[in-house]
């Protein structure tokens, strides 16, 4: 039976590394504050010059570098993404061609942090279907775009970046690839974390908004859960995992639910004081890191997690 294996991780960060300290200089905040509430220390934050777009496809060509392929070989990109480079096209097509990919699916999905585990979902059912072959699926986002920098409860929390992963078909018979995946969503929670703007409703991009102690307690509850449903999809257990790489929200969001499900801390793949909240790009971004650093080795296996606005919140088992 064919399976879709990952193959290679690429990654992406702007040029510009902001500290909580440089922070602090233009808002209400400290690093103290900062660090204790959320485990951030710094974030990066896009150019003028850099896009959605210029940082999925750089993560991308670093993907397709690890994997040991070329941009033709590709006939799948999904790329989520809650800030896309223009409302129309989607920002996948201009990666396709940035990269010289050439003819192949291209499109957008849009899920906020859970974006990248809806965008991996839908490329493995394409490959299981036959419909590809070899995909691109990529988390970007430039969220420093849609902050309001005078609101210190949320513009601290977030960065831009981008990560990557080629998801192949594969038919050898080893356990590699993905094992199972669920998502979820309700959108009964819209107004606990949304952007207050939209083309058919102000006409502007908005900015983003958020509830933090409501949006703490439902993920801690909801991502222990989706995670608990995807082992026993697999008949695995906790103990049967190596790593969880989760969307990088918040410390303290980390720790709740590793301890929820007795994961050790040491288990779980933390970027979040380096990276911020990157949204949809926080998942593949944790993962590369691992991967270059060295953790996460071939066979390992990983639990992927994420909630974001929505709510949406899925997460996914694989055999790295």
């Amino acid at each position: 039976m064919t399976r879709a294996i990952i193959t290679g991780t690429g990654s992406a960060l702007p040029a510009r590394c902001v500290s909580n300290a440089e922070l602090a200089e233009t808002v209400d905040t400290s690093d103290e504050w900062i660090v204790e509430r959320t485990g951030i220390h710094q974030r990066y934050i896009a150019a003028p010059h850099e896009t959605t777009a210029t940082l999925a496809t750089d993560a991308a060509r670093a993907a397709l570098a690890a994997a040991g392929r070329v941009a033709s070989d590709v006939d799948l990109i999904v790329l989520a993404t809650a800030t896309p480079d223009q409302t129309f096209p989607s920002s996948a097509t201009k990666v396709q061609h940035a990269l010289g990919a050439g003819d192949c699916i291209a499109f957008d999905v849009a899920a906020v942090c859970s974006g990248f585990l809806y965008a991996l979902q839908v490329a493995e059912n394409m490959i299981r279907a036959g419909s590809a072959r070899c995909a691109l699926v990529i988390g970007a986002e430039t969220f420093s775009r849609i902050l309001d920098w005078d609101d210190r409860a949320t513009c601290v929390l977030f960065g831009d970046g981008a990560g990557a992963i080629v998801l192949e078909a594969s038919d050898a018979p080893d356990e590699r690839g993905m094992l199972a995946s669920k998502l979820h969503a309700d959108g009964t929670f819209n107004d606990l974390l949304f952007v207050d703007g939209g083309p058919s409703t102000t006409g502007t991009v908005g900015k983003v908004r958020m509830k933090g102690r409501e949006v703490f307690r439902h993920a801690v509850s909801k991502l222990a859960a989706v995670m608990e449903e995807v082992l026993a999809m697999a008949d695995h257990t906790a103990d049967d995992v190596a790593w969880v790489v989760p969307h990088q929200a918040n410390i303290r969001i980390l720790e709740a639910t590793a301890k929820k499900l007795g994961l050790a801390p040491d288990q779980v793949i933390v970027t979040v004081d380096r990276h911020a909240n990157t949204s949809a790009a926080s998942v593949p971004l944790a993962l590369d890191t691992a991967v270059r650093d060295g953790r996460i080795k071939r066979g390992d296996l990983l639990v992927l997690e994420a909630m974001g606005g929505g709510f949406t919140w899925g997460a996914a088992l694989v055999r790295y």
